[in-house]
């Protein structure tokens, strides 16, 4: 067998060998294992969580103690003195009922930003396993040209050396053939930079891919349908959403500044001069203490005011995440469409060319046809083939922009 046999088959043995093979479900599952993007992201939430604690934390009892100790030339010698005191809000004109409301919905805007975030990791997981799929079998494609041409060079060389064939044949399956071997290097080019992709967002080298189905599940059943469930589903609209509650309930946290309010406080303490006056001191308080600001200088208001001018952005940019997340469903929906009546096409034209192919080969061995038709035929099933394999890459990466606009793509889809 030639080197270049020896090479092709190579090429088929990566795209076809069993022993290797990965499915679009398990790329997902170690991408969203491994990802430090999502780890990050996921952190990020962690910390958001946090936040509703934190406010709550303003209207409860705190305590706190305090020891001291230093010279004191009055006494004429050193002291020591402690104490312990503490404070509880009883009444806080809704600071802390606000401050909570403001921090949950921090939180709830947090999670829809994670979830955008693991579907936006997800799309270039798909886009990455699509655009390798298609280079694999692009590499296949060229190996498989180049075996044929291998075939059909021996053939002309053959019928050239019995004098039923011309130079010219000849002449033409290598040239066909060394173009062929110039689009392998490509393709191969193309598998090592696609590979690298993958292994950046799956966080493992590949091997030979599968072919996933023809549809992902979960996709809308009409163009109406994902317009609908982009308003209602999509994280970025659900993010916005909890960011104009936050930015409300920041309007009634800057009102509260102005409001009246009360706290019970109390400390215990102790303390010992040594020196000529050695003795002790015990000290004990408690008490109500009420608070009602009367003059802020307008900066109250002011709060108030700005407040109030965030809550209104905050609503034109829910309305905006609506608008675009709609905007992005019809994109993904047309194009998931388009890819769809591509992939038909393709599979029709991929079983025309593979019998046109078929019909030439047998008429070339009667004598019917030339080597220039075969070469023809030969190159119209390559391009059917890779045209169909573009499709169905350019289809499956559509269809995870539609689930991820819909806000219905996640690693639970996959299996």
């Amino acid at each position: 067998m030639s080197k270049r046999l020896l090479l092709a088959a190579a090429a088929l043995a990566v795209v076809a060998s069993p022993a290797r093979s990965e499915t679009l479900a398990e790329a997902v599952r170690a991408a969203a294992i491994s990802s430090p993007v999502l780890a990050a992201a996921r952190a990020r939430q962690e910390a958001r969580t946090e936040l509703p604690e934190q406010a709550r934390a303003l209207g409860r009892l705190t305590a706190a103690s305090e020891a001291g100790a230093g010279y004191d030339r009055f006494y004429g010698g050193s002291n020591t003195a402690g104490a312990v005191a503490v404070d509880m809000p009883i009444w806080t004109g809704g600071r802390v009922r606000s401050a909570v409301r403001a921090a949950s919905a921090d939180a709830a805007a947090g999670a829809q930003a994670l979830r955008d975030v693991e579907a936006s990791v997800l799309v270039e997981v798909v886009a990455a396993y699509a655009e390798l799929l298609l280079q694999q079998q692009s590499v296949a494609i060229a190996g498989a040209q180049i075996t044929l041409l291998e075939r059909q060079v021996a053939e002309a060389e053959a019928r050239f050396r019995l004098g039923t064939g011309t130079q010219t044949d000849v002449m033409q399956l290598r040239a066909q053939r060394e173009g062929a071997t110039a689009t392998e290097q490509s393709a191969r080019a193309a598998l090592a930079a696609a590979e690298a992709q993958y292994r950046a967002l799956v966080g493992r080298s590949p091997g030979r891919l599968e072919q996933p189905a023809a549809a992902l599940p979960g996709l809308p059943s009409s163009a109406m349908a994902a317009r609908e469930r982009a308003a209602q589903s999509n994280p970025g609209v659900a993010a916005a959403a909890s960011d104009e509650q936050a930015a409300r309930a920041r309007v009634e946290q800057a009102r509260s500044e102005g409001a009246p309010s009360l706290g019970f406080g109390g400390s215990y303490g102790y303390g010992y001069a040594f020196g000529s006056r050695d003795g002790a001191l015990r000290a004990a308080s408690a008490g109500f203490t009420v608070r009602l600001p009367l003059l802020t200088g307008g900066l109250v208001a002011s709060r108030v005011r700005a407040a109030a001018a965030d809550a209104r952005a905050a609503g034109f940019d829910h309305d905006a995440a609506e608008r675009e997340a709609v905007r992005t469903a019809d994109t993904a929906w047309a194009n998931a469409a388009a890819a769809r009546a591509r992939v038909d096409a393709g599979e029709r034209a991929v079983a025309a060319a593979t019998r046109a192919l078929e019909g030439v080969r047998a008429e070339y061995s009667l004598g019917l046809r030339s080597t220039l038709d075969i070469l023809i035929a030969d190159q119209s099933l390559r391009g059917a083939q890779l045209s169909l394999a573009g499709a169905r890459s350019d289809l499956l990466v559509n269809q995870a922009a539609l689930l991820r606009a819909t806000g219905a793509l996640d690693a639970s889809i996959f299996g």
